[in-house]
């Protein structure tokens, strides 16, 4: 990566943090839920965690060639508790994504010319949105003292982490491209 695009890729290595704590909290949720007696919420937290583990890696590749440590700045919710507060903290850490992170690193990405990072954000982005609507979702349920009904399974884009809700994965990913047939299924 060229001194240009230093930014897009101090952005890389801090979207790399990010991703890397949401996938280890919503793993670390996902066993409180499990305990709470919410099944398919803990289901929902461990197949986001994966799709995390997903855009941490998709960031992480994009750093090849770099022999130096780091300091990385990461926005994450902190203050685990019950399963409605983690879903709070949940879709607080989506929001932000959403609605600052990515955005800006997309810019600063188009800006730099790095096409490889801005895909790798933009991938993630568009995954993040789902999160945020399913955590949203999953959240009404529980503040009722309800599990999130689930018909189906959740499956996981293993290139981009687009989660999607059925009884078979789509034929094709619509942000990525890649074949249903490869998703990991929760």
């Amino acid at each position: 990566m060229s001194g240009d695009r230093l930014i897009t890729r101090d952005n890389l290595k801090s979207a790399f943090g990010g991703e890397s704590m949401a996938h280890m909290r919503y793993l670390l949720f996902a066993d409180i839920a499990e305990k709470e007696g919410f099944k398919n919420v803990a289901r929902l937290f461990r197949a986001v965690a994966y799709a995390e583990q997903i855009h941490a890696r998709n960031h992480f590749e994009k750093l090849r060639g770099l022999k130096e440590g780091s300091k990385v700045v990461a926005e994450a919710p902190f203050g685990p508790g019950s399963t409605s507060k983690n879903l709070e903290l949940a879709i607080m850490g989506e929001e932000f994504e959403i609605n600052e992170m990515y955005p800006a690193y997309i810019e600063v990405a188009k800006l730099q010319g790095d096409r490889a990072a801005e895909l790798s954000f933009r991938w993630a982005l568009e995954a993040e949105k789902i999160h945020a609507k399913l955590f949203r979702e999953a959240k009404k349920y529980v503040d009722q003292g309800r599990d999130w009904p689930l018909d189906g399974y959740i499956w996981i884009c293993p290139v981009c982490g687009f989660t999607y809700i059925g009884r078979e994965p789509p034929e094709k990913c619509p942000i990525c491209g890649a074949l249903g047939r490869t998703f990991k299924r929760f």
